[in-house]
């Protein structure tokens, strides 16, 4: 009897221990059915507690300091900290970025939120059903994101009425300026030009009236670059900017195919032909168009706004002698002038369509924009910066070593001048930073659709925009004629074009 007693004590204690493992799974089955229909996977617990998002971004090839890297360094530890979120960044090589993108979409293996700075690409993946749509994720957890984002952006991310991207606004309203070396206009006694006739003249003088008194042939009449970037005053002495949409008769038309644009490439195409612009410009890319200014070899250009602490200040340190002004944006014939004025919306912050993590990406974008955004931008207090009778002054050592910190702050900024003032002049008002984005802000140009890409654009855009540049650039070059630009128009609204401007001005009469 003993050993049956024993029998079914052991059977029972068999029992008991299945119906304990058989409990723990159940246990386990229904708390992960439970977190998946809460949203959280197993990547949100791998931190402990915290919720874990992954976000992909463009460091535009930054540098770390030695030891730290996109997920070892103080700012996302900053961010991590006071969000309670376990951020891990991707940051794919800068080279081709979108098109590692759209790989990494196609694998379906997908992160919680994706930077770009490419509406096309946005509207693309909207219309494969790609992204989520983030209202309900702002009204719930982007106060400050509201507060700081202008409507017209959100206008700009707005697709169908939902919000399918929290952009990052264009702190700086434009950003092409003409400099020209003072001390050879002095030289060869010559006035900062102001009309189009002018700066020819001028282009002419710098070519061949040897300016550095080198005596040798070796000076540049006007220097730009591939694609025909740094020509944005020119176009604007013409009234117009390429790549922006003007109302016309009540309707919006493309500007790259308006006869002024045809008449800009003629007065270019005039400058290459008598050898006053660079014969190499196509071949200009940004490493090798500075060095044009920096090594004194140019001394007239469209440069971006902060080329002063850039080319412009290395050529003054190779030669004592340069020194730099800025000028007015050359008049045309018809008397008008201006630059390029920027999009409301730099950068596109998505959620794809998979992640369970919208709100966490709203929260820490939130955080990012609000009460975070000054830290991410200058740098940590008493560290990189310090304030001083409403001054900030800038450890430039310290500045440099952090700058891969704007990789995060450019994910998300306010709209808001007076930080940008502030941080500009901490950077030295001897660069006339915040005094080049006024004068551009007071001449530039602005592109009139203000909506999202076109479902057209995303289809036709990359392919026209290859076409134009290569129309141009040979028109200008004289591998083309002039009369090539009606053969550009024409095969610009067969290829799409006429698609597209049928949908912008869908958005303009409905605005």
């Amino acid at each position: 009897m003993r050993i049956k007693i024993k029998g079914v004590e052991m059977m029972k204690g068999k029992y008991y221990r299945l119906s304990l493992i058989v409990m723990l799974l159940l246990t386990l089955l229904i708390a992960c059915s439970s977190n998946q229909e809460a949203g959280i996977s197993k990547k949100d617990n791998e931190g402990g507690d915290k919720e874990q998002i992954e976000i992909v971004l463009n460091n535009a090839s930054r540098n770390y300091p030695k030891g730290m890297d996109a997920n070892n360094n103080p700012y996302i530890e900053y961010i991590r900290d006071n969000t309670d979120l376990d951020i891990k960044v991707t940051t794919p090589s800068s080279d081709g970025y979108n098109e590692k993108l759209n790989v990494m979409m196609a694998s379906g293996d997908l992160p919680d939120m994706i930077y770009t700075t490419d509406p096309s690409w946005v509207v693309n993946y909207v219309n494969q059903n790609g992204l989520q749509p983030l209202d309900d994720a702002i009204d719930k957890y982007g106060e400050d994101l509201k507060k700081n984002i202008p409507e017209e952006a959100w206008e700009h991310v707005t697709i169908a009425g939902k919000i399918y991207a929290i952009p990052s606004v264009n702190t700086y309203p434009g950003t092409m300026i003409m400099y020209v070396r003072k001390d050879w206009l002095d030289t060869l006694n010559l006035e900062p030009p102001k009309t189009l006739d002018e700066y020819t003249e001028v282009m002419r003088a710098f070519k061949e009236e040897d300016p550095d008194g080198n005596g040798k042939d070796d000076t540049l009449g006007l220097v730009i670059a591939e694609n025909l970037a740094r020509t944005e005053p020119f176009f604007g002495a013409f009234g117009i900017q390429r790549n922006q949409w003007i109302e016309r008769d009540g309707e919006l038309v493309y500007s790259s195919i308006l006869p002024e644009t045809k008449e800009t490439l003629e007065y270019l195409s005039t400058l290459y032909q008598d050898g006053l612009l660079d014969k190499e410009f196509a071949l200009n890319k940004t490493e090798n168009f500075e060095e044009k200014i920096a090594s004194g070899k140019a001394g007239l250009f469209a440069a971006t706004w902060y080329d002063t602490r850039g080319p412009i200040l290395t050529n003054e340190q190779n030669d004592p002698e340069a020194e730099w002004i800025s000028l007015d944006f050359p008049l045309g014939p018809n008397g008008e002038s201006g630059t390029d004025g920027t999009a409301p919306v730099r950068v596109y912050n998505v959620v794809p369509v998979t992640s369970k993590q919208a709100d966490s990406v709203v929260k820490m974008l939130n955080f990012m924009i609000g009460e975070g955004y000054e830290t991410l931008k200058f740098g940590f207090e008493d560290d990189v910066y310090t304030m001083e009778d409403g001054k900030m002054l800038t450890d430039f050592e310290k500045h440099n070593n952090h700058l891969y910190r704007l990789t995060l702050a450019e994910m998300i900024e306010p709209d808001n001048l007076d930080l940008v003032k502030l941080r500009l002049d901490s950077l030295g008002e001897e660069f006339h930073l915040y005094d080049n984005l006024q004068k551009i802000k007071e001449n530039a140009i602005y592109d009139e659709f203000l909506g999202t890409p076109t479902e057209s654009m995303g289809k036709f855009n990359a392919k026209l925009n290859k076409l134009e540049a290569e129309v141009f650039t040979k028109i200008v070059m004289g591998e083309a004629p002039l009369d090539k630009f009606d053969q550009f128009v024409d095969e610009w609204k067969k290829e799409g074009g006429d698609q597209i401007t049928k949908e912008v001005n869908e958005w303009y009469s409905n605005k």
